[in-house]
């Protein structure tokens, strides 16, 4: 993606892979390959394969005319195919294409992009968990207050944060590596999916032309079942909806009230009227991408319903909307990674903020320690009370606690100050921490990260 928008909302390799230069690259890659699966189950010759293959690659096909006159048929492969068999010449031109309909190489094209936008969507997946990881060892213990529904609600730690983080990347890369290497397949069936103008070949030559692709061999031609798109589009919005998490985070994080974490980079962020603004961009970047996501994605799903054997303008639907998705899923994962790549993590600010509500955020705590004696209704009622109390008056959370339980004797063995202390009630935090990033570097080890 290019022009005014480009390095915003384009960013990261999937932009590239799916450039109109990408996809026309894998319409003739698969134009070769059918000529050389047809060499090899002999309904072409080995010269005429060759004599296709060298003119895919040799050849200049204008992308500009090719798009022109795509207007006409509805689709760019008949044009193409068309100037196709002008650069072959005679007699090979005649078995350009053979058998073959537009849908078949467009199809079989898009699963190509697809798994070369995919494997680029990973790699900045990989990228965002790895800092993910990286901040969630460095932060194990970094206490904060953990927030629900916007509000301060108990410790946790900045540790366990970053793991929910690498933990959703990891999961998301996971989906979308099972899609690239079980749901990208061949599509070959003819015009009407019959295979009959292969005669008894049709189903060795779509187990050849798999094998010339690396892609999977399906079980039949699947022109108007398009789970494999929906799947495709699926895994996608999810890494990008993976990606949207931790960017919404950050950018809340970032606030000028909060000022928890904030990005690394000086000359990134400006405002151009406020000079003292340093905003969260690479961020915010990312959720502009990844927003994009859901609609693309329900766009795809909606396009599943094809009639018959050939669809009439559900098909032609799928092209931008996937497109689209995989440079906003690029674009989302590519910042985010940016993002957390140099992210700054103010610990100082973590515990002033966690300090500000005094120790509320042990109500749930000190409820279950009074329970024993007053019952959990009534203990749940005496913290609610002092914690509205707290908020109304001046004076602190702690002192009014203890002046109200100080003239009851049943509770003279009760350790406040033990009780308060949020460091004391923060559960399985680093256990749960330990063992995503556990999981994390065993999954890197596989890939060959670390």
């Amino acid at each position: 993606m290019s022009g005014l928008f480009g390095q915003i909302l384009g960013r990261g390799p999937a932009a590239a892979a799916t450039s109109d230069e990408s996809w026309l690259a894998a319409l003739l890659e698969v134009e070769t390959a059918l000529a050389r699966a047809q060499a090899d189950v002999g309904l072409i010759s080995r010269a005429d394969a060759q004599a296709i293959e060298l003119a895919c690659r040799s050849s200049s096909f204008d992308i500009e005319t090719i798009g022109r006159e795509a207007s006409a048929s509805g689709n760019p492969v008949v044009p193409l195919v068309r100037h196709l068999r002008q650069a072959v010449g005679e007699p090979a031109g005649d078995q350009v294409h053979l058998g073959a309909t537009s849908q078949d190489i467009l199809d079989t094209a898009t699963m190509l992009v697809a798994r070369r936008s995919v494997d680029a969507i990973l790699v900045d997946l990989a990228r965002a968990a790895d800092a993910a990881a990286r901040l969630a060892a460095a932060h194990r213990d970094t206490l904060m207050a953990a927030r629900t529904l916007l509000q301060q609600a108990l410790p946790t730690t900045f540790g366990l944060k970053a793991a929910g983080w690498m933990v959703g990347l990891d999961e998301s890369a996971a989906h979308l590596r099972r899609v690239r290497d079980g749901r990208l397949a061949v599509q070959l069936g003819g015009a009407a999916g019959t295979l009959a103008a292969f005669g008894s070949d049709g189903p060795a030559l779509v187990a050849a032309l798999a094998a010339e692709l690396g892609l999977s061999q399906p079980i039949i031609p699947w022109h108007t079942h398009r789970a494999r798109i929906a799947d495709l589009a699926s895994g996608l919005g999810i890494a990008s909806g993976a990606a949207a998490k931790p960017a919404l985070d950050i950018v809340l994080l970032a606030q000028s009230e909060v000022r928890e974490v904030r990005e690394g980079d000086p000359n990134r962020g400006g405002s151009s009227s406020l000079p003292q603004k340093r905003n969260p961009i690479a961020a915010v970047s990312a959720r502009a991408a990844a927003a994009q996501a859901p609609g693309l994605v329900g766009t795809l799903l909606a396009t599943m319903a094809q009639e018959h054997e050939r669809a009439a303008g559900a098909w032609h639907a799928e092209w931008l909307p996937l497109r689209s998705l995989f440079v906003a899923t690029g674009s989302a994962v590519a910042w985010l990674a940016d993002a957390l790549e140099h992210l700054e993590v103010d610990t100082v600010a973590m515990k002033a903020n966690l300090e500000l509500g005094g120790g509320s955020l042990t109500a749930e705590r000190l409820v279950a320690a009074l329970s024993p004696v007053l019952g959990h209704e009534a203990a749940d009622a005496l913290i609610t009370s002092v914690t509205r109390s707290a908020e109304q008056g001046n004076t602190p959370f702690e002192i009014m606690l203890w002046e109200r339980i100080s003239e009851s004797p049943e509770f003279s063995d009760v350790d406040v100050d033990d009780l308060l202390d949020p460091r004391g009630y923060l559960g399985s935090a680093g256990v749960l921490v330990d063992r995503a990033v556990a999981a994390h570097a065993a999954q890197a080890a596989v890939e060959g990260r670390i």
